[in-house]
């Protein structure tokens, strides 16, 4: 048999025999993943987008806040205004805030704008790679399966 087969209504895939059109979704699912981030390139974008958002929690702790202000800052906020002291933008430009839930603020400071959009930077790249491997996946699974299992 040949590494992808259909086998009396069932799917036989990269060793794996009579796996349903879910499991076989699941074992594509679990190649296309191995195959994204086993490249060089793929890790080092992964890791600094892991960077950006564990370096955007608020960890820091910081006295003289007002009560219905959200605890902590973050290392990347404080790293930035540090960079970035005094630094202005001509319009304020808004911000998100959180957790928890997510609020908008408006800034006029650079360094405040860029330390709170470093995370932001970090979940696209990981909602970016979420989006590629099931693109992949299904594109996939949908020239080895069936007309009735088929997605689309």
């Amino acid at each position: 048999m040949d590494t992808v087969e259909e086998l009396h209504g069932t799917y036989f895939y990269g060793g794996l025999h009579n796996l349903s059109a879910n499991e076989l979704y699941f074992w594509i699912f679990i190649d296309v993943t191995a195959e994204h981030f086993s490249g060089s390139s793929a890790a080092a974008h992964d890791l600094l987008a892991a960077f950006a958002i564990y370096s955007g929690r608020n960890t820091i702790p910081v006295s003289g806040k007002l009560a219905d202000a959200r605890p902590g800052t973050s290392r990347a906020s404080v790293y930035f205004r540090k960079l970035l002291r005094g630094k202005k933008l001509p319009v304020p430009l808004p911000t998100l805030v959180g957790p928890p839930g997510l609020e908008v603020i408006m800034t006029k400071k650079l360094g405040t704008f860029v330390g709170r959009s470093f995370p932001v930077v970090g979940w696209t790249v990981v909602a970016a790679d979420i989006t590629y491997i099931t693109l992949k996946t299904t594109a996939r699974y949908n020239t080895i399966a069936r007309g009735s299992d088929r997605l689309w």
